[in-house]
């Protein structure tokens, strides 16, 4: 019986990937210090095919970054131990081909905007709506892969 509803699961966690119509999973990092939207956030993405790393800390993300490489990175603005501008600018010195996207809460836009302006490809307001966020997470892994490959192009060109 186990066996059979963990096929199941299996079943339906492909049918969701197929449907978000990329094969290759999303390696993501969700930093966000409210542990439980960071938890059920990850456990909705996890079935559109995204391989997630919660952390609840700039400074665990910072730890975690060390260790594994993502795609891309959802970080909260506000949080306890660091904000998310701090974090960013750790993010990309070490690892400058990350996309982020920022997160943040009412009133905060314009320091999302200083996000971007310090290489973030996009944000988001909380509340945000789960589709827009698999929409801006997709597109910051496009935005990604095509930075890749024009680096690798121009590569050969020297």
């Amino acid at each position: 019986m186990e066996k059979m509803m963990s096929e199941n699961a299996a079943k339906k966690n492909q049918t969701d990937s197929e449907k978000s119509g990329n094969p290759e999973p999303i390696r993501l990092l969700l930093v966000d210090d409210e542990k439980g939207f960071a938890n059920v956030i990850s456990k909705r993405l996890r079935k559109r095919n995204i391989d997630v790393a919660t952390t609840y800390s700039g400074a665990e993300a910072i730890k975690v970054l060390r260790k594994k490489k993502f795609d891309v990175a959802v970080l909260d603005l506000k949080m306890e131990d660091m904000n998310g501008i701090e974090v960013l600018k750790i993010f990309k010195t070490m690892a400058p081909d990350l996309s982020v996207v920022m997160l943040t809460g009412h009133g905060s836009e314009e320091a999302a905007r200083d996000g971007i302006a310090l290489g973030a490809v996009d944000y988001l307001t909380k509340p945000c709506d789960f589709g827009e966020l698999v929409d801006k997470i997709q597109e910051a892994f496009k935005i990604r892969k095509e930075k890749i490959i024009n680096e690798k192009g121009l590569n050969r060109e020297k």
